[in-house]
């Protein structure tokens, strides 16, 4: 665990005070779940689903925001097993998929979801066109439902392949109505109007939660960190977690705490845990 100032080392003890009223918010690829090839072959690290229950003991409650199909978390992290504990032990696990469209809780354990969004069937429609033109026709298109992902990690020059594509995507997303969200080597286009900032915003505001911890890895999580930065201003202890890696360094100058990988991410969430219990005890 690094602290990126000073600053950041009293926001975590002011966040281990208010561990009883805190909710934590973690991204899952990248953050829980290695980052591999193929992103249907991801799951969440091994020692991830008791780090959890142990951690939901002692905050207000847990929460997984993802990009992903929430449906797809539950099944690659084991979630709902997870949240089964989690609720034996009186707390709550919340899972917001897709940027917060689709949303399951422990107590209510379904998958609730809104309807694709109109734009979405004609721009897989014109997609292939796209992809041919940027010299990444072998790039993986994933379906989501409510989204599409295009991913350039398995091609000879993933980086090159993603720049080329950010462009045509954007203008071909934005004549459907729907917005590019760039990522470690993907780029997913869904509807505008959601994103994670507002996801925390409904947990604080649900559950009032008096203090906020969230951890990320990409520029999808951006929004979860300018919304946890506000609750900052208002007075709500909080920490800002980037689980980093050499893919990726936007959040690095936004966090409080620097950790490399699920592996770090989960070394703070048990330091944490225990911290949180000894200054209870």
């Amino acid at each position: 665990m690094e602290f990126t100032s000073l600053d950041g080392e009293r926001r975590y003890a002011e966040l281990v005070r208010a561990a009883a009223g805190c909710v934590v918010g973690l991204d899952f690829d990248g953050t829980l779940s290695p980052i591999v090839d193929d992103p249907e072959a991801a799951h969440i690290h091994p020692d991830a689903s008791a780090v959890l229950v142990d951690l939901a003991t002692q905050v207000a409650a847990v929460a997984v925001i993802t990009g992903r199909p929430a449906r797809q978390a539950l099944d690659l992290g084991g979630l709902e097993e997870v949240g089964v504990a989690i609720a034996d032990a009186g707390k709550e696990l919340y899972v917001f998929g897709q940027y917060g469209n689709e949303r399951w809780s422990s107590t209510n354990r379904r998958v609730i979801s809104p309807r694709p969004p109109h734009g979405i069937a004609t721009f897989e429609r014109d997609l292939p066109r796209v992809l041919r033109a940027a010299g990444a026709a072998d790039a993986w298109v994933e379906e989501k439902g409510l989204a599409v992902a295009v991913h350039t990690r398995r091609l000879p020059d993933p980086d090159g392949a993603l720049e080329r594509l950010l462009g045509p995507l954007g203008d071909l997303a934005e004549r459907h109505g729907l917005v590019v969200e760039p990522g470690r080597h993907v780029l997913e286009v869904r509807s505008p109007g959601m994103h994670k900032g507002l996801a925390v915003d409904t947990l604080v505001s649900e559950l009032d939660a008096r203090a906020f911890f969230f951890a990320g890895d990409d520029l999808g999580d951006i929004e979860a960190f300018e919304a946890v930065a506000a609750l900052r201003e208002r007075g709500l202890p909080t920490l800002l977690v980037c689980s980093a890696s050499s893919e990726q360094s936007a959040l690095v100058p936004l966090s409080d705490v620097v950790v490399k990988g699920p592996e770090g991410v989960l070394d703070l969430l048990r330091q944490l845990t225990a911290d949180a219990r000894d200054s209870r005890a």
